[in-house]
């Protein structure tokens, strides 16, 4: 009897002990809408499946400001354990020294087998360093493509299934939708990433010296050439037309094509999920347009998106944590899943031939543009671009440009301003990272 009561004491106060607090971590990032919602839903999975470990997912703007923000909280000494970082800040991010861990580096503290061979090479190979070691976390990376409404395509008599592939064919259909009666026939998202970055990696032309920046901090804009020049006087003229309506910087343009006021937009990948979800239309994707006269184009477009960032000044509980959060998301599965919901592309080869196994691609054509695009033998000129104040260098595009929308600038003094102000920008980063 003396037992039984013993042990069942010893029953009670093992009940009144505190359980093993979770660690949780703090994730800021930069997807709003349907997009904000699969961010969510991953931390829920993981949150789900193990008992030690909470993400917490935290919406902190746009890019620009989630960056921002979180600059500024790592000087503050309360920078959340990740980030979720434009492929356009990661000079900065990586000259930030001291702010971040490297990816590798936390995953192989934690114990856990890293190996960079497993993610698509033009994607992961943007997010490493010189010596090899992979700095962030390739987790939303996009590509731009050619997206297109076919039920406006059909109305204007146009074959729905035939996406425009150059951009005089672009200018035609562009032509047929508005006799048609459309308001907006052509727009376009982020514009120096779309038009001046991809455009010159699909045409093999570099955008930056020193092979787009990654050959060192000592890089100069060179998207003033010829080919650069006669590209923006064609936007432009179908701007004057009414076959381009300029909607917006960053990615404002995006609402409007799935609205449907606007009936073809490049733009990025990872805007199916939304087309998907919320249009009302038949939708078609196809490539980025090119010209065909020159040589070597297609070539490969270049990376868009954003990869996560670890912050420094945690503690090793906190790292592990966070390892395990970034090894789930590299499951085939999980990428598999999260690639066919957003329209990103599937960070793992492993989780690219999954998707391709399940079938998906022959049940939604056009998901697999993107892979192609990226997956061909980059070059030199076409890996991407790399720069330091990228985020204000696009800015500086923006306003240049948009002179030439408005018709107040012609696109030669555009391009040729946007240079010299851009360089300007990449000589104080370059000033301020020597040594």
């Amino acid at each position: 009897m003396q037992k039984i009561k013993l042990s069942a004491l010893a029953f009670v106060a093992a009940l009144a002990l505190p359980a093993q607090a979770q660690v949780e971590v703090q994730w800021w990032h930069s997807m709003g809408g349907a997009l904000g919602e699969w961010v969510n839903d991953l931390a829920k999975e993981f949150n789900a499946s193990q008992k030690d470990y909470k993400i917490t997912p935290t919406f902190k703007g746009s890019y620009a400001e989630s960056m921002t923000a979180g600059i500024a909280a790592y000087r503050a000494g309360n920078a959340p354990h990740m980030i979720q970082v434009f492929e356009v800040g990661t000079a900065t991010m990586m000259a930030a020294k001291g702010a971040i861990v490297p990816v590798a580096k936390v995953m192989s503290d934690a114990g856990l087998k890293f190996d960079p061979s497993i993610y698509v090479p033009a994607v992961s190979g943007y997010y490493t360093a010189p010596n090899g070691q992979m700095l962030s976390y390739p987790f939303n990376s996009s590509t731009p493509v050619f997206h297109y409404n076919k039920d406006a395509f059909k109305a204007a008599g146009l074959d729905a299934e035939k996406p425009p592939t150059t951009w005089p064919e672009v200018a035609l259909a562009a032509a047929k939708l508005k006799a048609s009666g459309h308001k907006c026939p052509f727009t376009t998202s982020w514009i120096s990433w779309t038009q001046l970055e991809s455009f010159s990696a699909w045409h093999n032309v570099l955008y930056a010296t020193k092979n787009n920046g990654f050959g060192g901090t000592d890089t100069r804009l060179a998207f003033n050439t010829p080919l650069h020049v006669r590209h923006v006087e064609n936007l432009a003229n179908m701007a004057k037309t009414g076959l381009f309506v300029y909607k917006g910087r960053e990615n404002k343009a995006d609402a409007t094509f799935v609205s449907g006021e606007c009936a073809m937009i490049t733009g990025s990948s990872g805007l199916s999920g939304n087309v998907k979800r919320n249009s009302k239309f038949a939708y078609g994707i196809g490539t980025l347009p090119y010209y065909p006269d020159v040589q070597g184009a297609p070539q490969n477009t270049v990376i868009g998106g954003g990869s996560i960032w670890v912050m420094s000044g945690k503690k090793p509980e906190e790292y592990k944590a966070v390892a395990a959060f970034l090894n789930h998301l590299s499951k085939p599965e999980v990428a598999a899943a999260s690639h066919q919901r957003t329209g990103y592309l599937p960070v793992t080869k492993a989780s690219f031939e999954l998707t391709e196994k399940s079938g998906f691609y022959k049940q939604n054509p056009g998901f697999d543009v993107s892979v192609n695009q990226m997956v061909r033998k980059t070059t030199d000129k076409s890996r991407g671009v790399r720069l330091g104040n990228f985020v204000q260098i696009r800015t500086i595009i923006d306003e240049e440009l948009e002179g030439v929308w408005q018709g107040s600038k012609q696109p030669k003094e555009a391009l040729d301003n946007a240079v010299k102000r851009g360089n300007e920008q990449l000589e104080r980063f370059q000033q301020a990272n020597k040594g």
